[in-house]
This record gives C-alpha cells, sequence and structure tokens, in this order.
C-alpha cells in the first residue's frame, strides 16, 4: 500500500527530528528541535513578542506559544509583560539560552552539513520541492483543494447517479 503525502512528511519529520534531538542530547544538551527557530529569532531580536516570534520563525502562532512555553519550563527563556502594554508578552533569553549558544551554533553546522549530504543523496533538491509546495500552498491553501476535490467527486458522483436513473 502506498502511503500518503502526510504520512510520508510525519516519517520523513520523524527521521529528522529523531536524529537531530539525538545529537542534542549526545551533545550533553537538553533542547529540542522544535526550539530551534524560536531561538534564531531571539539571537536575531531581543527582547521580542510571540507574534514577531512566529512570523520571523515560520511558524503559526500557537505553536510559537507552544514551544516558548516549554522553553520557560527548561529555563532557555523568560517571559515578561511588556513595559509599555501589560497585554504584550515580551520574551527573551535566559542567561541558560545564552550559555547554549555556542553549542547550538556547532550543532547546527553539523546539521547543515548531514542536510548538504542528504541533498546530494538524492535526485532532485529536497528544499527545492519543498519549498514550491510551500508556495503552491500559500497560492491555494490544502483545505480550498480538499473543498474544490469534495465538490467534485460530489458533482460526478451526482451526475452518474443521474445516468443510472434513465
Amino acid at each position: 500500500m502506498k502511503s500518503t503525502h502526510g504520512t510520508q512528511l510525519r516519517h520523513l519529520i520523524e527521521l529528522l527530528d529523531g536524529a537531530v534531538g539525538d545529537a542534542y542530547e549526545t551533545a550533553g544538551l537538553n533542547y529540542r528541535p522544535r526550539y530551534t527557530p524560536v531561538m534564531r529569532s531571539l539571537m536575531a531580536k531581543e527582547p521580542a513578542t510571540i507574534g514577531f516570534i512566529a512570523e520571523a520563525a515560520g511558524i503559526t502562532q500557537p505553536a510559537a506559544t507552544q514551544t516558548i512555553a516549554l522553553m520557560v519550563k527548561d529555563g532557555i527563556v523568560s517571559v515578561q509583560a511588556s513595559p509599555t502594554d501589560a497585554r504584550k508578552k515580551m520574551i527573551r533569553l535566559t542567561q541558560h539560552g545564552r550559555d547554549l549558544v555556542p553549542q547550538l551554533k556547532m550543532c547546527w553546522q553539523a546539521t547543515a552539513l548531514a542536510s548538504a549530504s542528504l541533498e546530494a543523496a538524492l535526485p532532485y533538491s529536497l528544499t527545492d520541492v519543498l519549498d514550491s509546495a510551500i508556495r503552491a500552498l500559500a497560492a491555494k491553501p490544502f483545505g480550498e483543494r480538499i473543498r474544490e476535490a469534495r465538490s467534485q467527486l460530489e458533482n460526478d458522483s451526482t451526475n452518474t447517479d443521474k445516468g443510472t436513473q434513465k
């Protein structure tokens, strides 16, 4: 039985994130792969709002909120109310988070080299395929494609039913 795109993508993420997680553990770091986009955002601009981090990291705001909560629990970031607007939360690296940066950069360099090795072993660029898929879904979201496909199936079914009723 052939796997669907969702199943294949979940498996690919498991293979990649599992290996990256193991590399962090081997390096003696209590750090999850999902922290990296948030960490990179904060390394570029700090303090930052959750909205800024989500946009800079290319993740949803709920995903950023969940990840930041885990990072707070692990002592990597802190959350404080904005001095100008108490409704806004400002995120910043803790000293522990700053201390992780040199080791993380080494891990990220190793991961980048491993990614280049994977790209070289493929018949086409995985990066290009993923970028193309993301652009295509930005132009027409998958939910819209599903609705169109369902409508087409319903129309086909109605037309088939009409043909058998004659």
